[in-house]
C-alpha cells in the first residue's frame, strides 16, 4: 500500500513574509490562516507555545488565506493586518484580531488600529482603497499552489503537516527531523490542542451555483 506524498510549499519563506525567528533557524513553520476562523484562533496559543519552547531554533511565518465563502470579514481583517504591518505592527494586530475575533467589521478594525497606537486614519484610508488586497491575494494564491484547502494549514520545513495540531504533536514531529532542536525542557512544554475536533479546519466552500 502506497501513501501519497504530502504537498510541499510552493513559495519558500523569504523577505516578503511576516516571519518571527532568525532566518538561520533549523526549523521553519508556516501557517496559512484566516482571522475569522475559530480553529486558527485556537491554534494561536499552540504556535506561541512552540515559539517559547524552541526559541531561536524556530522561524514562524504567517500567510493569509481568507475563506470568503465561509468568513465574509476575513479578507478585510487580513488587509487590516497588512495595514498595521505597513506601520511596523503586524504581529500586534495579528494577535489582536484573533483576540477580538467577534469584532472584525471595518469600524472595529480602525478602532483596533487606534488601540495599538497606529495612525488609524491611514489604516481607514488604506482599507477603503483596498491598498493591501493584492498582498493578501498573493498569499492566498501561494496557498492554493501549495495544496491549501482550509485553515489553519501548516507546513513544517516546507512539507504540509497533516498531524494533530497540538503542542506535543508538533514538538514530536520537529524532534524527529531535528533531534538537536528540541531541548529536554522544551519537550515538557504544556500540551495544547485545538479543542473539540483536533483535526478540524475551516474548509474552502465551493461557489454558489
Amino acid at each position: 500500500m502506497t501513501h501519497a506524498t504530502p504537498p510541499r510549499l510552493a513559495q519558500p519563506v523569504g523577505g516578503r513574509d511576516h516571519a518571527e525567528g532568525p532566518a538561520t533557524a533549523p526549523v521553519t513553520l508556516v501557517e496559512y490562516g484566516d482571522y475569522e476562523c475559530p480553529y486558527c484562533r485556537a491554534a494561536l496559543p499552540i504556535v506561541q507555545g512552540l515559539r517559547k519552547a524552541l526559541g531561536d531554533q524556530l522561524r514562524f511565518a504567517y500567510r493569509h488565506f481568507p475563506l470568503a465563502g465561509a468568513h465574509p470579514r476575513a479578507q478585510l481583517a487580513a488587509e487590516a493586518a497588512e495595514a498595521a504591518g505597513a506601520q511596523g505592527r503586524f504581529w500586534a494586530m495579528h494577535a489582536l484580531l484573533f483576540e477580538q475575533q467577534a469584532a472584525l467589521e471595518e469600524a472595529d478594525l480602525v478602532r483596533h488600529a487606534a488601540a495599538l497606537g497606529l495612525d488609524a486614519a491611514r489604516v481607514q484610508r488604506e482599507l477603503a482603497e483596498r491598498s493591501h488586497a493584492a498582498r493578501v491575494r498573493e498569499d492566498s494564491l501561494s496557498g492554493v499552489a501549495s495544496g491549501v484547502d482550509g485553515t489553519p494549514t501548516f507546513f513544517l520545513d516546507g512539507v504540509r503537516y497533516d498531524g494533530l495540531v497540538g503542542t506535543q504533536q508538533f514538538l514530536a514531529a520537529i524532534r524527529q527531523a531535528h533531534p538537536d532542536a528540541v531541548r529536554g525542557d522544551a519537550a515538557e512544554a504544556a500540551q495544547r490542542l485545538i479543542p473539540r475536533v483536533v483535526r478540524e479546519r475551516s474548509r474552502v466552500r465551493p461557489p454558489a451555483r
